[in-house]
């Protein structure tokens, strides 16, 4: 790629034994006051933004339909369980691969590619279905397809988004992409909905197909005089290794990646949380359990606009989301009312997904650019495998003990991890918890150790 105006794709890194700052942005370059919508200016990002309102709709579709298909097809919930895991399994399997490739190509001509070929298979689900030739096995090799495409496509998009705007726009990029993805998260499943039980399943996986025309429009529309440069690693042996010594090394990037392993693992697994509160609990069905998704998707998307107005992410913001999500889960588990639950379900969005831009947004800006595909490759890794390992998990103790139970051992379990690795942050960054007032408020925050000694009063 050409070289494009603007720095680097991000700041150079810190040395491996700094301290990270719980109480200064993760970009070591201070990040200006941005408007919500300032990185639609750029004209690259803008029309990779515009490509992923119309797929993420179609993704959504998808979802809805492919479930619903297997259920048709087999009458059996293990069956859409399997058919999940297929999707998920190849990150599991081969996600650190996935980012050691993505750190070796040109990212646009490699979305080119895996945005292709997830179009090629949503269409020939469609033709299977639309034809009455569809089996269920056939529902299970698109889904590893799809989830090995996405191997690549999920750390080569997420990295790509620093090449579109640069660091300085980096945060509210991050964000107005969780709102574009969380928007359609509103949109999709009630055109699915329409489609299937208008004119059949295949049209909602042919909406799909089709909906990649939009993205790869946009990214062959791209200026790549426009793109921030950003190094590319050469082939080398042991650059998998390189990549997990290189997170372990950096305290402000292997604590964040816990902590969403955490939290993914026990807190977001919302599908059997939701679903038994819908009814188990307040013995609604779906209409409830609907209402709840819809809730925690409004809360999402103002998580993610409010994020969008941020200009830095700190990694004080990170732990204090985590804890006050985990915190309300715990809470939610006891409301006793129905509407006083689905209220609870706007924060907890808002939270969840604060958690989620942040910690995106952070290990961006803390990270190499040549090992930005290993890290986020991680990271998704992580984040995307923690549901299905967590699932069985929370299901046995929702199932044993109830559903109260398990969402608030769900809440619990991210409120400690939260505590404890925020402990160990402002332990490494030399930091102390400073408890005070200001202008007649109270304030909670970590300073360095030597700024609240020099403000003690003498013995």
């Amino acid at each position: 790629m050409s070289s494009g105006p603007g720095a680097a794709s991000a700041p150079a890194p810190e040395p491996h034994d700094s301290p990270p700052a719980l109480d200064t942005p993760a970009s070591t370059r201070p990040a200006r006051k941005s408007s919500m919508f300032s990185s639609l200016t750029v004209r690259n990002y803008r029309l990779f933004f515009m490509g992923q309102v119309v797929s993420n709709i179609g993704t959504w579709m998808q979802r809805i339909a492919q479930d619903w298909l297997v259920l048709s097809l087999t009458g059996s919930s293990a069956a859409v369980g399997i058919t999940t895991a297929l999707q998920f399994l190849p990150m599991l399997l081969f996600g650190l691969y996935g980012g050691v490739l993505v750190d070796r190509l040109r990212k646009r001509p490699a979305l080119l590619v895996t945005q292709s070929s997830m179009a090629l298979t949503a269409i020939a689900l469609a033709v299977l279905t639309l034809t009455g030739q569809v089996q269920v096995w056939h529902v299970y090799v698109a889904a590893f397809a799809v989830g090995l495409a996405t191997v690549v496509d999920n750390p080569a998009r997420q990295s790509f988004v620093s090449e579109l705007v640069g660091p300085g726009q980096l945060q509210n990029a991050v964000s107005l992409n969780s709102a574009n993805f969380q928007s359609a998260r509103l949109v999709g499943p009630a055109v699915a909905g329409i489609l299937i039980t208008g004119v059949g399943t295949g049209y909602a996986f042919l909406f799909n197909g089709l909906s990649f025309i939009a993205p790869l429009t946009g990214l062959l529309l791209m200026r790549a005089r426009e793109l921030h440069v950003v190094e590319r690693a050469p082939r080398a042996k042991g650059q998998l290794r390189e990549g997990v010594r290189y997170v372990t090394g950096r305290p402000e990037l292997i604590w964040p990646i816990v902590l969403v392993g955490f939290v993914g693992t026990f807190a977001f697994n919302f599908p059997v949380y939701l679903s038994a509160f819908a009814d188990d609990v307040f013995h609604a069905g779906a209409g409830a359990y609907s209402m709840f998704n819809t809730l925690m998707a409004v809360g999402s998307v103002a998580g993610a606009l409010l994020a969008a107005r941020r200009g830095t992410a700190r990694l004080r913001l990170l732990i204090a989301a985590a804890l006050v999500f985990g915190m309300l889960e715990v809470v939610a588990a006891t409301t006793p009312t129905l509407w006083m639950f689905a209220l609870l379900m706007v924060p907890l969005g808002l939270f969840g997904m604060t958690v989620n831009v942040t910690t995106n947004t952070s290990i961006q800006m803390s990270t190499d650019p040549a090992m930005r595909g290993r890290v986020m490759a991680l990271y998704m890794m992580v984040f995307l495998g923690g549901s299905p390992v967590g699932a069985p998990i929370v299901g046995w103790i929702t199932d044993t003990y109830g559903a109260r139970v398990g969402l608030a051992a769900g809440g619990a379990v991210a409120a400690l991890a939260a505590a404890v690795i925020g402990l160990i942050l402002a332990r490494v960054g030399n930091l102390r918890l400073s408890v005070g007032w200001h202008r007649g408020h109270p304030r909670v925050r970590f300073v360095p150790r030597e700024q609240q000694e020099a403000l003690a009063p003498a013995a």
